[in-house]
């Protein structure tokens, strides 16, 4: 591991990588225009101006062609204009209690929840199903997400939605990188269709109510947002295939050598008795297959998917442990074995652990039964692989051998107890593999419904919605303690505060209200002119500053203009409500972009890629539509 992470390193810092030579034109062009330049001959920018836009254009180009972690690249951006001093310390660190980015951090535990209690396996059965081609699959997605962004706050929406899609693409054979992407464009897409579809129109509507006295109605909106939103989602689904990248995914379980032989069983009353096994969700397994079923004295060996479960029906598998994990969570079945209920822990606190047979373990020789395994490691083995052997019969008759890989049911202590033990040459945990409290998970989707009713409608903010639903999550059983902060991912916490801090330095130092006023100098002479200036340069600062903060900074500007043309305000409402939320070119501009930039295991260029064309599409339909809608 060690000698990958030096490679990996190496790597980032190649000489002859694009993202190095970058950087150094960068700098150079830096020492330039700080050294040589007259600042105040261009854009009226201090020092601290130009090296803001030094420092974010490096920070960009190193972040999109070196392989630096996201967070690395962006904390470093901030660092250094921390310490010259462009920024001071309450304001680098205010993107670190930004409410926005602590909602996103919330919102992961509530997602715990869900996961801890098979919510979202339930969500990805009845919504998604199992389509039979990536063009489907990204329809199944896009039209429900789209249909609830409408009407619920995107961010909550994208944040259950990631682990379904992870867990869904390894069903469907595709890789994440393919449904990342269109999961947070399809929020976007649904979220400017109404007042209330993001946080930006509601930024946008209380500054118009504000400076007019009048605000705008729940779908006034939705004129231009609709036909943007279904002209963009055509154009992705004809064009995902050259356009979407096909990162490597990192569930390949067809790569796995260990073949566990595992046991289940279909207890009396499961929901799974009377279904067959297609309709059980036992027939799509990525990496795992039905070997046979046990029914009594009957022994059925080539099963077919329309084959009817019954009560107490021994189900045999064949896999790899990825599969086996998901087995696991499934409702309806339990491990074959009355052992796990032996142990001296409550089963929600246990997990899975492999563990390799060594040849001094006091188990060689014996069968499990024989060698009391449970009482002398306060463990259940669920499996043996051995070579890729099928290993038929009871699970305590098998006789283990040196080498033989143990898929075991533990307490998470045990990896620590036995990892330098000489029974075994290998322990460790499997990841995600906590028993789910099925019990519990009506409790998670009632909560999870309310937090995002409460913050629709107004009642609370998405913030304290969040943390109410987290607290009640963690308060009913839905998620422990522990799963909650091992769930959060602090890496897009991190990218997010720092991306903020680099606004606050563009705003701070001028360099957002300068580039505002140079790019809309054009605009005096034509309304129509006006129009597609005002998008244009709302939809830049998105993209490199926050959707909020660029349309706070335009919106007085875009005011001004259309007093000073004589025309309605209206149509530039309009499109700085579609252009600060319309962010798709890069992975900073908008939260949920942030929040499928790591699941997805995508590059900065790949939203480059695939955003700049809907961008210019959004551009289009709203130039064009908005006047008719709103006329001058």
């Amino acid at each position: 591991m060690q000698i990958r992470q030096i490679r990996q390193w190496r790597l980032a810092f190649k000489p002859n990588s694009y993202g190095l030579w970058l950087a150094l034109a960068g700098v150079g062009l830096a020492v330039v225009a700080l050294g040589h330049l007259n600042p105040g001959a261009s854009l009226g920018l201090s020092w601290q101006g130009w090296l803001t836009i030094a420092t974010i254009a490096l920070t960009f180009g190193a972040n999109a062609l070196t392989n630096l972690p996201a967070e690395v690249v962006f904390l470093g951006g901030l660092a250094v204009l921390f310490l010259t001093g462009i920024l001071d310390s309450d304001t680098a660190l205010a993107g670190f209690s930004n409410a926005g980015m602590i909602t996103v951090g919330v919102l992961y535990v509530v997602v715990a929840g869900l996961q801890q209690t098979g919510g979202l396996t339930w969500v990805s059965q009845q919504v998604l199903g199992l389509p039979k081609s990536q063009k489907r699959a990204m329809v199944r997605l896009m039209v429900p997400v789209m249909g609830l962004s409408a009407v619920l706050n995107n961010t909550p929406v994208v944040a259950m939605f990631i682990p379904v899609v992870g867990d869904w693409c390894r069903k469907l054979k595709i890789n994440p990188s393919k449904l990342m992407i269109p999961l947070s464009y399809a929020s976007i897409f649904g979220g400017v269709c109404t007042l209330i579809g993001t946080s930006t129109n509601l930024v946008v509507n209380g500054l118009l109510i504000d400076a007019t006295g009048s605000g705008m109605g729940l779908l006034d909106i939705a004129w231009v947002g609709v036909p943007c939103a279904i002209a963009a989602f055509l154009f992705l689904l004809l064009t995902q295939r050259w356009l979407l990248p096909n990162r490597k995914s990192a569930f390949n379980t067809s790569d796995d050598p260990r073949q566990y032989t595992l046991e289940m069983t279909v207890p009396a009353g499961s929901p799974m008795a009377g279904k067959t096994v297609e309709q059980a969700g036992l027939r799509h397994l990525p990496g795992l297959y039905l070997a046979e079923i046990v029914r009594g004295p009957q022994v059925i060996p080539a099963v077919g998917p329309k084959e009817v479960l019954r009560d107490n029906d021994q189900l045999v598998f064949v896999g790899a442990i990825d599969s086996i994990v998901d087995l696991h969570r499934l409702r309806g079945l339990q491990p074959a074995t009355d052992q796990v209920f032996k142990l001296d822990t409550p089963r929600l606190g246990r997990c899975l652990t492999e563990a390799v047979v060594s040849d001094t373990c006091p188990m060689v020789g014996k069968t499990i039964r024989e060698g009391e395994f449970r009482s002398r490691y306060n463990a259940v083995v669920l499996a043996v692989a051995r070579n890729g052997e099928r290993l038929r019969g009871k699970i305590g008759d098998i006789r283990l051998r040196a080498g033989d890989a143990l898929l075991l049911e533990t307490h998470p202590v045990f990896e620590t107890q036995y990892r330098s033990s000489k029974d075994f040459y290998l322990v460790s945990t499997v990841p995600d593999s906590t028993p789910i409290n099925h019990d519990k998970a009506p409790v998670a989707l009632f909560t999870m419904l309310g937090m995002i009713v409460l913050a629709s409608f107004g009642w609370m903010s998405m913030l304290h919605a969040a943390i109410l639903a987290a607290v009640v999550m963690v308060a009913t059983g839905c998620c422990s303690p522990h799963k909650a902060l091992a769930n959060v991912e602090w890496s897009v916490l991190l990218v997010i505060a720092a991306s903020l801090g680099l606004g606050q330095a563009m705003d701070s130092t001028g360099v957002a209200a300068a580039m505002a006023t140079a790019l809309l100098g054009p605009a005096h002479s034509n309304p129509w002119i006006a129009l597609v200036l005002v998008y244009g340069v709302t939809t830049l600062l998105t993209e490199i500053v926050t959707n909020n903060a660029a349309a706070a900074l335009i919106f007085p500007v875009a005011i001004a203009l259309a007093k000073s043309l004589g025309v309605d305000f209206m149509p530039f409402v309009i499109a700085i409500m579609i252009g600060a939320s319309a962010s798709f070119a890069t992975p900073i501009g908008y939260q949920t972009n942030l929040m499928v930039y790591g699941p997805g295991g995508y590059r900065f260029t790949d939203f480059l890629r695939v955003g700049v064309p809907i961008n210019l599409l959004f551009w289009l339909i709203t130039v064009i539509i908005t006047p008719l809608a709103f006329p001058f």
